[in-house]
């Protein structure tokens, strides 16, 4: 009887395991909805129109990957580490792809190159995840390398086909395209629960939110809103305008954004504004004319994005004037 059950044993422990999909952890090294923010997730429509695994319209027409965002080139500048979702060894890697706006005037020729400088690894039983856009000169692994859940892969960069600081991941299973929120595809129009997420830690349908807020002596170009040159540490009394702005990811057409400015005196000013359109980014700004020096003092834009009537998200900046 002895010898029965250790052969049973011997045949169980010899059985290969079942195939079970993979679990990936967060690749950037951030806090969602704090210091980055899904931009853009993958395109579940197969046609020409646009859907997310929710049927929303957080996508673009062949998006194949989710946007982890930086909310502003400033913060892509300190470094944001890439990490590895799974273990697995390096497939390939590029480096040395110049940065830059995609469009912008001497941007480079990146036909062919779009992922920019990248990382792709293979975990595995046809799975492989790939990371573009990183930063020149991050790349910290070779082609070849094993590397652990985790590992530092290179840094958020402005490489390849991008107009924004942000890491774009695709996961793929022999080859075609799953997406981490809905790899099965059952996810209905409206869901947004995911409950078969491929994150190891599961991540909420990213509703869009504010990015950052911040004040300016005048209207700042959004130009300047995305790169963090329109955050002002202070402002003069008698600066030519008291402007408090809010840049804002993921509006939707009818969404509301609530912008208020404080001072040391009270309520200066409060204004809704309606969001007139679905855009993947935008900005708004309220303020007043400098006519008579403003008091010094500690003064605060508070911004609030608002959907059917609910609080999506709210952020502060203060400043001071001095």
């Amino acid at each position: 009887m002895r010898l029965f059950w250790a052969m049973i044993l011997m045949v169980c422990a010899a059985a290969p395991a079942v195939a079970r999909d993979p679990s990936f952890a967060q690749p950037i090294d951030c806090t969602l909805g704090d210091t980055c923010f899904i931009l853009n997730l993958v395109d579940a429509d197969p046609s020409d129109g646009v859907a997310d695994y929710t049927c929303g319209a957080r996508s673009y027409d062949t998006h194949k990957g989710t946007d982890f965002a930086l909310p502003s080139h400033a913060a892509m500048d300190k470094g944001v580490d890439v990490l590895a979702a799974a273990p697995g060894r390096v497939r390939g890697v590029r480096d040395g792809v110049d940065e830059a706006v995609y469009g912008a005037e001497n941007a480079p020729n990146v036909d062919g190159i779009e992922c920019g400088n990248g990382v792709v690894v293979d975990h595995g039983g046809g799975w492989v995840s790939q990371y573009c856009h990183l930063r020149k000169g991050s790349v910290a692994v070779e082609k070849g390398q094993s590397v652990r859940m985790g590992q530092v892969l290179g840094q958020v960069g402005l490489s390849g086909k991008t107009q924004y600081p942000h890491l774009h991941i695709s996961f793929r299973k022999d080859g075609e395209v799953v997406d981490p929120f809905a790899p099965d595809a059952h996810a209905e129009c409206g869901d947004t629960s995911a409950n078969d997420q491929l994150w190891q830690t599961p991540i909420a349908y990213p509703m869009g939110g504010i990015a950052s807020s911040g004040f300016a002596p005048n209207i700042p170009r959004f130009e300047d809103v995305k790169s963090g040159a329109a955050q002002h540490i202070s402002l003069a009394p008698n600066a030519p305008a008291l402007v408090g702005w809010s840049f804002v990811y993921g509006p939707r057409a009818g969404d509301i954004l609530r912008l208020q400015i404080d001072g040391p005196t009270g309520m200066i000013l409060d204004e809704d504004v309606l969001m007139k359109k679905t855009q993947v980014l935008a900005f708004r700004a309220i303020g007043k004319k400098t006519k008579t020096p403003w008091p010094t003092g500690t003064y605060a834009v508070s911004s609030w994005l608002i959907r059917d009537g609910i609080v999506v998200d709210a952020h502060r900046s203060d400043i001071d004037v001095h």
